[in-house]
C-alpha cells in the first residue's frame, strides 16, 4: 500500500485534518496528479485558513497546473496568513513563487 493509499484510507475512516489534506496534496503533486493535489490543498486551507505550508503548495500547484492568475491570489493569501503568524520565512518564499508567477503571466499575456 503506498502512502497515498495509507492517507486516503485515513481519510476514509473520518480522520480530516488541515495536516491530512495537507499531505495528501503534497503526495498527489509529487505524483503529478494537479487536480487531485489541489482538491486537497484547497480544503487544507478551508480547514485552516492560517495554515501556511499549506498556502505555499497550493500556489505551488497552481503554477504547475497552468494557472498562474490563481496562483497569484493564493499566494497573496498566504501571505497575508504567514505575516499574522508571524512565519516570515514562509511569507519570504511565497513572496519569490508569487513573483515567478507573475512573471509566467506576464509572459502568457
Amino acid at each position: 500500500m503506498c502512502i497515498v493509499d495509507n492517507l486516503e484510507a485515513m481519510l476514509a475512516r473520518g480522520q480530516d485534518s488541515a495536516l491530512l489534506r495537507f499531505s495528501l496534496g503534497g503526495e498527489y503533486l509529487k505524483l503529478g496528479e494537479l487536480t487531485q493535489s489541489l482538491v486537497h490543498l484547497r480544503r487544507a486551507v478551508e480547514l485552516d485558513p492560517g495554515y501556511s505550508a499549506a498556502w505555499k503548495l497550493c500556489g505551488k500547484a497552481l503554477v504547475e497546473a497552468g494557472r498562474p492568475a490563481e496562483a497569484l491570489s493564493v499566494f497573496d493569501a498566504g501571505i497575508q496568513a504567514a505575516r499574522e503568524r508571524g512565519d516570515i520565512q514562509a511569507a519570504k518564499e511565497m513572496e519569490v513563487f508569487r513573483r515567478r508567477a507573475a512573471k509566467q503571466l506576464g509572459a502568457l499575456g
